[in-house]
């Protein structure tokens, strides 16, 4: 594939420097849409819980239609792009062509969906429309993979925070104006068609699109066919649970558990779609065939940085979680304070289980991965049926946290022993670290204010990573 034009590398910057320069160029186009799109749900929420509970269930159902229209293909989309006896506008061109039939019979399917469950027109109305939005990003991520094979991750930051400015701009204006829920729902729209345009206008004059061959098409579709379902089962067990909630305990329900669930699952999001899929998981694909060594080195030291974000976030957003639920959301969102005490622990999983399922996949072995999942997902639909009807919104909770823990114990273990994912230093250094900050917070406590005594808790962490900077 032709390079993009942009400058040439400098060759004195070392390889965690151009990571973290690439992360970098992601992370700050993420802060941008979620600072925008923090303000947006907070004012919405504000306004109704019914209708923040709306758009949430609208969401849930969206990603589940982006990942049917995804259809697991970014992942060997990597490797198809970088493949030297593939034409790389054919490849874009079949998948393009392949994820927009499958867009259509997902959108399809969503409209019998929402007969099936008795909504009403207007629910089902903006849950369609928010639903094509989220949707459509099936397609722009095409064009994103296509930039981050280039290394051009810049790129895809500015049009990912021109997206994020002018169809969150139109939702703000819209929801401080008190138009209808509709009115406002087309926010998500407008925002994947700047991505789709954005993404076109950049890569297709330098990757041409080629008529895509009946038998290239059914070639791709059967190489992702694995990923599709990794990517629909983990989609299905981590939204289960809010429809469920919704169906016993009502769209406040909804409501609550999404105003944390929210906070957590865009930390742990961060990691996995900027950090790992977009700027790691290319190399480990590239490594893997080279140097194996070279694999194992770079995920070790991944996941002991991943080890040392976790256990601090994870301790703020426990101990702060009356403060940032009702100083943000305001006070009748009472249950989200103690479900987000509950739910962090799922940030610790999140970290480790994304690094382990895409070491997995760079060393080929999606099946195992699969088989995984699909043990997380009987465990998570037999959890929502035993736990949620008799206590909803607690069992909400468990019934992911118990899907994740086990799902992320297998990734975990399996990559830990194959390439000693996290080595015994590191992990007893940050074991004695996390417990000499907890002794510390529970003995001052009493004695000092709130957040001397958190301040306290996280010194030994910030000692030890500094200690680690240090030494690299």
């Amino acid at each position: 594939m032709p390079a993009l034009d942009s400058p040439s590398p400098n060759p004195s910057e070392t390889p965690s420097y151009r990571i973290l320069r690439k992360f970098a160029y992601l992370l700050s186009a993420r802060w941008l849409r979620e600072a925008l799109v923090t303000v947006f749900f907070i004012i919405l929420a504000r306004r109704s819980a019914a209708t923040y509970g709306e758009f949430m269930l609208a969401i849930s159902l969206g990603s589940i239609l982006l990942l049917i229209g995804e259809f697991g293909l970014n992942l060997p989309l990597v490797s198809l792009l970088t493949d030297k006896d593939r034409e790389p506008g054919a490849v874009l061109g079949q998948v393009l062509l392949l994820k927009g039939l499958l867009l259509l019979g997902a959108l399809a399917g969503s409209l019998v969906f929402c007969q099936w469950q008795g909504y009403s027109r207007d629910l089902q109305q903006v849950m369609l429309v928010i639903g094509v939005g989220v949707a459509l990003e099936a397609l722009a991520s095409t064009l994103f993979v296509a930039f981050q094979v280039e290394g051009r991750q810049d790129l895809e930051g500015r049009i990912k925070a021109l997206g994020a400015g002018v169809g969150l701009g139109y939702g703000l204006l819209t929801l401080l104006l008190g138009a209808a829920p509709l009115t406002i729902a087309f926010f998500k729209i407008i925002e994947t068609l700047v991505f789709l345009a954005g993404g076109a206008y950049l890569i297709l004059p330098r990757i041409p699109l080629r008529r895509p061959s009946f038998k290239g098409l059914w070639a791709i579709m059967h190489r992702g066919l694995i990923f599709a379902l990794i990517e629909i089962t983990a989609i299905i067990y981590n939204k289960a649970n809010l429809f469920f909630l919704q169906r016993y305990g009502g769209i406040d329900g909804v409501a609550q558990y999404s105003v944390t669930n929210q906070t957590v699952e865009g930390i742990a999001g961060i990691v996995a779609n900027l950090l790992l899929q977009s700027v790691l998981f290319p190399l480990f694909v590239q490594l893997w065939e080279e140097d194996k060594t070279q694999v194992s080195r770079l995920a070790q030291n991944t996941a002991r940085w991943l080890l040392a974000a976790a256990l601090p976030l994870m301790f703020v957003l426990a101990v702060e979680s009356d403060r940032l639920i009702l100083l943000i959301y305001g006070s009748h969102y009472q249950d989200a304070v103690w479900l987000q005490k509950i739910l962090v622990i799922t940030v610790l999983c999140g970290f480790l289980h994304n690094l382990a399922a895409l070491l997995m996949i760079s060393m080929r072995l999606e099946r195992l991965l699969l088989l995984f999942y699909l043990c997380g997902l009987a465990v998570n639909l037999l959890s929502c049926s035993l736990i949620i009807p008799a206590t909803p919104l607690l069992g909400a909770a468990l019934s992911i946290i118990l899907t994740k823990v086990a799902v992320a114990l297998c990734t975990i273990s399996y990559c830990q022993r194959q390439l000693r994912l996290i080595p015994r230093e590191p992990f007893i250094q940050l074991a004695v670290a996390g417990l000499g900050g907890l002794l510390a917070y529970f003995l001052t406590k009493p004695l000092l204010p709130r957040e001397g005594a958190e301040v306290l808790a996280l010194a030994p962490m910030a000692f030890l990573a500094w200690r680690w900077w240090r030494e690299k």
